[in-house]
């Protein structure tokens, strides 16, 4: 009897993202040829958690002009900045048996324009990507040059964002498949990004498993090797990886439908909370993202329902 029942929940589970996607997941990216009306933002997009692009929203700031690779050697060259450095470009991804973080070197802004522009190497892949709200925290120089929040997000929302960071790297750098608990605003300036995007209620799809901890670190010689974090706990996360998955071990992923989309510069998608994505971009993108935390309300326990009830049938 225990069995028929938990076979008809992971039924109700494989269905679920199909019903979901056909109520409310768009089939392409909604394109916005201007920013909305903080109600019209909050009505259409925050609440029914869709994703968007929405274009013509940063045309006021001046790093939309002025940033570029030159700029930026003028402007911060000499400022020190936390990379994360790599041996093929993945930062915090699951590589073997371990969950791999980057090893983060502090390095002023122009080697690591020297790497992008070809004047110099270095070992591994470079990637500015710390998340603490580096922009303010390690670039201030570059403030003037843009708004500190998106006030039409900020007054739908109902709050300041909690971070302000900056992203700039090789082409080779890449975001292995994750979500964050975050309305995420993300503004191109300079290049591409290209995401795949899978919205919640794909959970069921997507494989999670628990993994030890690790960081590189890079050696005198310029090679890699991982460090296990022993202080630290098992790690839940994704060892899919979306553009060439293992339908073998992972079978149920095929079910799952991504959606696919590129931002261009002068271009803002919004990542809605507790979407899953993946992110590669072209070489020396420069991007700035606005960080607003979610309301932890029915759509975020709704969520951990079905995030308990996959791992609890062992659908993941």
């Amino acid at each position: 009897m225990a069995e028929v029942a938990l076979d008809a929940i992971r039924r109700e589970l494989r269905e679920f993202p199909a019903v979901v996607r056909e109520l409310s997941v768009p089939l392409a990216m909604p394109y916005l040829d201007k920013p909305p009306p903080p109600l019209h933002f909050y009505r259409d997009w925050v609440c029914p958690n869709r994703p968007c692009i929405i274009r013509n929203a940063l045309q006021h700031w001046p790093a939309l002009q002025k940033w570029s690779l030159p700029y930026l050697r003028a402007t911060v060259g000499s400022t020190e900045v936390s990379v994360a450095v790599t041996p093929d470009g993945y930062a915090d991804a699951v590589r073997g048996d371990r969950f791999v973080m980057p090893a983060e070197r502090r390095l002023p802004l122009s080697c690591v324009l020297d790497v992008l522009e070809g004047r110099a190497q270095h070992p591994g892949v470079l990637y500015v990507q710390k998340q603490c709200s580096n922009l303010p925290t390690e670039l201030p120089q570059l403030l003037p040059d843009l708004e500190p929040h998106v006030p039409w997000a900020s007054e739908a929302l109902g709050k300041m964002p909690d971070a302000v960071n900056f992203w700039l790297g090789e082409a080779a750098a890449v975001t292995s498949l994750h979500k964050d608990h975050y309305e995420n605003l993300y503004c191109v300036l300079s290049g591409e990004k290209h995401f795949l995007l899978h919205p919640p209620s794909d959970r069921p799809f997507i494989p999670y498993e628990m993994y030890t901890p690790a960081t590189y670190q890079l050696t005198e010689d310029g090679s890699f090797k991982m460090v296990d974090e022993e202080a630290m706990e098992k790690v839940p996360w994704i060892p899919l990886d979306p553009l060439a998955p293992d339908l073998v071990r992972y079978p149920s992923y095929s079910q799952a439908q991504a959606l696919r989309c590129t931002v261009r510069a002068g271009e803002m998608l919004y990542l809605p909370a507790l979407w899953f994505h993946h992110v590669q971009q072209s070489h020396a993108c420069i991007a700035v993202n606005f960080w607003y935390d979610m309301e932890y309300d029915l759509k975020y326990s709704y969520f951990q329902l079905l995030d308990s009830l996959t791992k609890a049938t062992g659908l993941d």
